[in-house]
């Protein structure tokens, strides 16, 4: 395809989610590998939720085709996809079904575990359950330590992972600060992979090894925390198997094009699916880019193929 066909590129970035800083570094990577491309690209700083004030914004613009680099709520939860399928805008990533499905985690499990999926136990609390310590004891059905997460949250934000019964109050009153429902779910130890899926196959498997306790934000955002070994060590029919077991995630929630499915490998060989990103950062050190890299997809040429696969969906 020829660029110029793309039209005119709005590069949707910042949001009003709590990862808005994290949109704004991926879109500034995008933007200048689009402009290199000689992409005729304007930036446009979402700030507001509201469907109709977007809308007003998107149409001020005259684009004719939309990349997205929004994060979290209202960028990976199906909305502004949902105002973009409704002007007409063909745009990057999933459509307003899938991302709906892949941002609650809680949906997202039954659809891994009806196409045969692994994933850890887990509970789901509402904010106005009770949540006292013998109540939340007597409702999971497994051993400690427990992760504790809001159910729409990316980047690990509102996540905690606790040890004792003593911790709990305090992780869930975190989670219920970003969400009005939190999943309180197995630790499952092992190692932390991370598959990107371009045209709906398997990149590279990447192993991530971090020195906190746990990927959390600090550990996926600040330098010095985390190694990340691109190929992952690992034997070719483990390769496979868990690159099969991203696939078939990204593919259970109906995900196109592109996503970011983490997982976790235990001793026993099992592949865990932890959830799938819809939108996943777009940096040059981020994490579908390393695995591009190694494939030979340059971040210029992974850009202008995701442009690519947002009009083969429409």
């Amino acid at each position: 395809m020829q660029t110029k066909k793309f039209g005119r590129i709005g590069l949707l970035m910042g949001g009003p989610s709590s990862e808005r800083e994290i949109s704004l570094k991926t879109a500034r990577s995008v933007y200048d590998s689009l402009i290199a491309l000689g992409l005729d690209v304007v930036a446009i700083d979402i700030t507001s939720d509201d469907p109709q004030e977007t809308a007003r914004l998107l149409s001020s613009h005259r684009i004719n085709c939309a990349f997205i680099a929004l994060h979290g709520y209202f960028g990976e939860d199906g909305q502004i996809q949902s105002i973009l399928e409704r002007m007409g805008i063909p745009y990057t990533g999933s459509g307003s079904q899938a991302s709906c499905q892949a941002m609650d985690k809680r949906l997202a499990r039954g659809l891994f575990a009806a196409a045969g999926l692994s994933v850890p136990q887990a509970i789901l609390l509402s904010k106005q359950d009770r949540r006292d310590d013998e109540y939340v004891r007597s409702q999971i059905p497994f051993a400690f330590p427990w992760v504790i997460k809001p159910v729409h949250q990316g980047s690990s934000i509102g996540l905690s992972i606790i040890d004792t019964m003593d911790q709990a109050g305090q992780a869930l009153q975190v989670a219920f600060s970003f969400d009005r429902q939190a999943l309180i779910e197995q630790f499952i130890a092992g190692r932390e992979l991370t598959v990107g899926i371009l045209d709906d196959q398997a990149l590279p498997v990447i192993e991530i090894v971090t020195r906190n306790k746990f990927f959390d934000y600090q550990a996926k955002y600040q330098t010095g925390f985390t190694d990340y070994i691109v190929p992952a060590e690992l034997d070719a029919g483990t390769t496979r198997l868990v690159q099969a077991a991203a696939v078939a995630a990204h593919k259970a929630v109906g995900c196109h094009g592109y996503s970011r499915v983490d997982l976790i490998l235990d001793a026993g060989g099992t592949a865990f699916i932890l959830e799938v990103n819809t939108i996943p950062g777009m940096t040059q050190t981020s994490l579908l880019p390393k695995a591009a890299r190694v494939k030979g997809i340059d971040f210029s040429a992974l850009s202008l193929r995701l442009l690519e696969l947002a009009y083969e969906k429409k």
